[in-house]
């Protein structure tokens, strides 16, 4: 189980590197390669929705299977396991999160900066037939 997070953490560091790279001011000459590369993986990058879908379902039946840990029926080392386990669900609920809003606004972004990129395109060619 644990490959899925590695897979889901190396999901979400790409797409936050690669919106980063689209939205760092001065990077121009190198825009249209990666605005192409961002474009071309964005449907790959799709299949994130799913699996965090499943990974959230996963979570939840480990929320709901848990067994229960009250403070006199439980020796501390189960305590401590069982806060361990909570700890480990809300960091994967957190890593869900950020990889579903990294793509959103990969997606977003690239939207905006191809449709600027048009818009330029289109003044251009109006300056050059006036």
């Amino acid at each position: 189980m644990a490959l899925e997070w590695v897979v889901l953490g190396y999901a979400a560091g790409a797409e936050a590197i690669m919106l980063l790279l689209l939205t760092i001011p001065g990077l121009d000459p190198l825009r249209k390669g990666l605005i192409t590369v961002t474009r071309s993986l964005l449907k790959p990058f799709l299949s994130i929705v799913p699996f965090c879908l499943f990974l959230l379902m996963d979570i939840y039946w480990k929320y709901e299977t848990r067994p229960s840990c009250e403070s006199a029926s439980c020796s501390p080392s189960e305590h401590l396991r069982h806060q361990k386990s909570i700890m480990k669900s809300q960091r994967n609920a957190l890593l869900i999160a950020a990889a579903l809003v990294f793509y959103w606004l990969l997606y977003s972004v690239t939207s905006l900066v191809v449709r600027v990129d048009q818009l330029n395109k289109r003044l251009e060619k109006l300056k050059a037939r006036d």
